[in-house]
């Protein structure tokens, strides 16, 4: 299951989504991971990621809940189609900002010869934001020693609430020679149609509010050692505008049980300049929960103690009911016989 999840979204900036479990968010990241599950029909996904409750009394808070599968896999030749939709929600700070994401996702995948899979997708969405005013403090309220927001301002925010189309592609690339030895990697580009996020009708002058696009590359490797044990060592790097961000990690898979229904997971990621992202996990069938914190290495450590964030994610996949789950084998290592 481990070469099953890829690179999800992280955030480099206040206007994208931030999820330390990239792995474990793949519609997200590209949209070529839509209906690409090398060792099931269909999965379902929940993550939940609380950041800054250490120094901040209402904490950024972001929620996603997501489903994909594979379709018309009977009737295109060593190809199928992928289809899927994701929704997220993110409440973050004093300010009352709430961003509200929905996106659907579709995909193509392509078998070349033997071992070689491309993939291409696309997704589209609706995105509102919305920012409540009365907590807000701006610098004509200052008062020469603190900030009253009872003050009048100059600031008219006339649009409290923001919305606009979003739209994402991706290619991904996975390549199988053996059962044991599983590697993939992709490119997308998020915000393509650049779309104009704004709280006021009118830009000031010399100020373009439209979103600079994203780019994210990674890769992934799926590796069985043994019967018991499967590593996963992934990385990816990401930019928009002048900001930039690289995670690297490895997590390794323990089958418990001979039939690999039952395993634990533990991992250890390292986002460059910010922070230590230890994992654990656990398996059971076709059910995977896992846990990451964010232990801070940079200089906010000495505001929030190394205590960054912490985050669950929730996944199950299976077959269609009227398929057997042996009709085809997996595309990745599996403890599964």
């Amino acid at each position: 299951m481990g070469c099953c999840v890829v690179l999800a979204i992280t955030t480099v900036n206040g206007q994208d989504l931030h999820f330390s479990q990239w792995f474990n968010s793949p519609l997200t990241t590209n949209p070529a991971n839509t209906g690409f599950i090398p060792d099931a029909d269909y999965r379902l996904g929940a993550n939940y990621r609380n950041q800054w409750s250490a120094i901040m009394a209402l904490p950024y808070r972001t929620y996603s809940a997501w489903g994909d599968a594979q379709a018309f896999r009977n009737r295109i030749e060593n190809g199928w189609m992928g289809l899927g939709g994701v929704v997220l929600r993110d409440d973050a700070g004093s300010s009352a900002l709430t961003t509200t994401q929905i996106y659907g996702s579709a995909a193509y995948h392509q078998m070349v010869g033997f071992a070689s899979l491309i993939s291409l997708g696309f997704n589209i969405g609706w995105v509102n934001k919305h920012i409540n005013t009365q907590n807000l403090k701006f610098p004509d309220q200052f008062d020469g020693k603190f900030f009253d927001n009872t003050l009048p301002t100059t600031v008219v925010i006339d649009r409290p609430s923001d919305n606009y189309f979003d739209m994402q592609v991706g290619l991904n690339y996975a390549y199988f020679p053996t059962k044991n030895v599983y590697l993939n990697g992709g490119f997308s580009i998020q915000h393509v149609n650049r779309p104009r996020e704004s709280f006021f009708s009118v830009d000031p002058v010399g100020f373009d509010s439209r979103i600079s696009p994203r780019y994210i590359g990674f890769v992934n490797a799926s590796l069985k050692v043994n019967d018991q044990v499967i590593i996963n060592p992934q990385g990816y790097y990401t930019q928009k505008a002048q900001s930039s961000e690289a995670v690297l990690g490895i997590s390794a898979q323990y089958n418990l049980l001979d039939d690999g229904d039952q395993q634990v997971i533990g991992g250890l990621y390292y986002r460059a300049g910010d922070s230590f992202i230890p994992m654990i996990g656990f398996i059971y069938k076709n059910i995977k929960l896992t846990f990451t914190y964010d232990i801070t290495t940079s200089s906010i450590k000495h505001y929030d103690n190394g205590y960054g964030a912490y985050e669950f994610a929730l996944q199950s996949q299976g077959f269609y009911s009227e398929y057997n789950g042996d009709r085809r084998q997996s595309l990745c290592p599996t403890f599964k016989q």
